[in-house]
């Protein structure tokens, strides 16, 4: 079910109605440290899998973790299978469009340092199935599991339920420049008024699908190789809800308003979130081209 937040403090594009028309639909995940089935959608949890598909490995080059030195002393040797990071059936998420026939959408990644990729640190996989044909089919239940030391363990997610939530969102690195330079003497008066950046209330930096990437530097948005711009599809980071996007189920008891600047409950600290460190309060992000029929995608890393 989907999470109760708080009201924001105020209605940004009601204050600065330049941005009513930057609005963008966003389902944010709330991952919560649990024991998701392969049926069941999920962030780092296992994967409705056919029994017929070897599971993904990557034997590029290069491979390396924090603390090992990196460069070529600190190459793992052979392939290493990747890890699961992301599955969603679309019966929870309703507001994704996925592509004729398919109602599951799996993310997987290499979780080791790549040197030659030159988008970022590890190296993502993305597959679209049928729910039905892949049960019908047969299920392996028979994965690898990760060894000791093979992969970098700040990229490996936890198991975790997800709570699929629609909310609008603005965008906070993606504001033009020029528009940010105009609207900046507002959104400083707001930030006085209010007690916080603009930002903390338009942009949900965590864990979502849809909406603006959870940018922690400058953007950098990918085109297709037939120049399309493509279309932000997930943000994965190990940064938790907070604030105004904090669910109010997971408040500090006893929290009086304001309700969108609570802290989270001591006993919900330690469940939040996918127990990923990507760099310092950095991100993956996965981009779609549905432009072009066979739905290219690729990704982008900052940290």
């Amino acid at each position: 079910m989907p999470r109760e937040i708080p009201l924001p403090p105020y209605d940004i594009a009601e204050l600065v109605p330049e941005f009513a028309n930057l609005a963008r639909d966003t389902v944010l995940l709330y991952p919560r440290s649990g024991e998701p089935g392969v049926h069941h959608s999920s962030m780092g949890g296992p994967l409705l899998w056919p029994a017929d598909e070897p599971w993904p490995y990557c034997a590029q080059p290069g491979h390396w973790a924090f603390g090992t030195g990196g460069g070529s002393g600190a190459s793992k040797p052979g392939a290493v299978p990747l890890v699961p990071v992301i599955q969603l059936f679309a019966r929870d998420v309703p507001w994704l469009e996925f592509p004729p026939g398919k109602d599951v959408v799996q993310l997987l990644w290499c979780a080791l340092i790549h040197d030659n990729d030159p988008a970022g640190a590890v190296l993502p996989k993305l597959y679209w199935r049928s729910e039905a044909e892949t049960v019908a089919a047969g299920l392996t239940y028979d994965v690898p599991a990760p060894r000791a030391g093979e992969y970098e363990e700040d990229f490996v997610p936890r198991p975790c339920t997800v709570c699929p939530t629609p909310v609008v969102e603005y965008p906070g690195y993606d504001l033009p420049d020029g528009l940010l330079t105009e609207l900046r003497p507002r959104l400083e008066a707001l930030e006085d008024r209010f007690g916080c950046h603009y930002t903390e209330v338009a942009s949900a930096l965590q864990n979502k699908v849809g909406g603006y990437p959870a940018w922690n530097q400058r953007p950098n948005w990918p085109h297709c190789e037939q120049g399309h711009r493509m279309e932000h599809l997930f943000s994965v980071t190990g940064e938790p809800a907070y604030g105004r996007w904090l669910p109010l189920d997971d408040h500090e008891p006893g929290t009086t308003p304001p309700k969108w600047d609570a802290p989270a409950a001591p006993d919900v600290l330690e469940s939040i979130g996918p127990d990923l460190e990507i760099g310092d309060a950095g991100g993956m992000y996965v981009f779609l081209c549905r432009q072009c029929p066979d739905l290219p995608y690729t990704h982008r890393y900052d940290c």
